[in-house]
């Protein structure tokens, strides 16, 4: 089965240390405007150098000043074959996680019957350490700038851990895993993201579910115009906002995973919560 995985143009990807950052009164320091967005404000230091070190919420993810990397690191959770919801059923399943995302910042069980998840339980598992049934590793996507400002990954057979984690119990490749990202992007107007792929996907936007690709199933396409979706997500331009991914890849044999974006991205943490 085919797994392709593609999300629209990201503009700029950063690494970012996780602490408490301070605005160091320099240009475009971002502050909170009380609501789940945050305002530019000029700086005036003269540098030029963009969004400067300001603490971004009250999770002590911060800005460090280089918005304009290449590299998110996420976690990838490796999973035993014999998990229930693993090589367990296969079609489309939309709608296994409800709109909002939790306050832990993990999706949520929307509850109802389900083909491809056996239960609510084994479901929690998925994007959470849990000691013998996953173990998480952590894992960086690089992202290359092609024509227009899109940002790619592209990787025709994503198989990143290979001989890691529970190993790839007697197959050529380890195919049983989850994988997680949270960072933030500043949302000017006209930005996309778009994901072509097999297995999951569910892509939270400020707090939101913007794409759904629920299920065990061949490559499917989801994406997200900004601009279009702006109401329902609660965007107002000029403000950083959250982007919360997470990805399953939950059955053989094939294993493709591409990234297209001109999101503009912040900061980005290590994706381990």
């Amino acid at each position: 089965m085919k797994r392709w995985l593609t999300l629209a143009p990201f503009a700029c990807l950063v690494l970012v240390e996780v602490g408490c950052g301070s605005a160091d009164g320099g240009a475009d320091d971002l502050t909170s405007d009380g609501g789940t967005g945050f305002d530019i404000d000029a700086g005036g230091d003269g540098s030029g150098g963009g969004l400067d070190g300001a603490l971004l919420d009250g999770s002590g993810i911060a800005d460090t000043g280089n918005r304009c990397g290449k590299t998110l690191t996420g976690v990838i959770r490796d999973f035993k074959e014999d998990h229930p919801d693993f090589e367990f059923e296969l079609g489309d399943d939309p709608g296994i996680v409800k709109g909002d995302l939790g306050s832990d910042d993990k999706p949520v069980w929307a509850g109802g019957s389900h083909p491809t998840v056996t239960t609510q339980a084994n479901f929690d598992q998925w994007f959470r350490d849990v000691a013998g049934v996953n173990k998480a590793i952590s894992f960086p996507i690089t992202l290359s700038k092609g024509a227009g400002g899109v940002f790619t990954y592209d990787n025709g057979s994503f198989f990143p851990i290979d001989g890691q984690g529970f190993g790839n119990e007697a197959h050529g490749h380890n195919f049983h895993f989850t994988y997680e990202l949270h960072t933030t992007f500043l949302y000017t107007g006209g930005e996309t993201f778009k994901f072509t792929g097999d297995d999951d996907l569910f892509v939270f936007i400020n707090k939101k579910l913007a794409i759904d690709l629920g299920g065990v199933h061949g490559a499917m396409t989801g994406d997200v115009a900004l601009d279009s979706a702006a109401g329902k997500l609660g965007l107002t331009k000029g403000k950083v906002y959250a982007l919360d991914f997470f990805f399953a890849e939950r059955h053989t044999s094939e294993s493709h995973f591409r990234i297209d974006t001109t999101l503009d991205f912040v900061s980005c943490g290590d994706g381990i919560k």
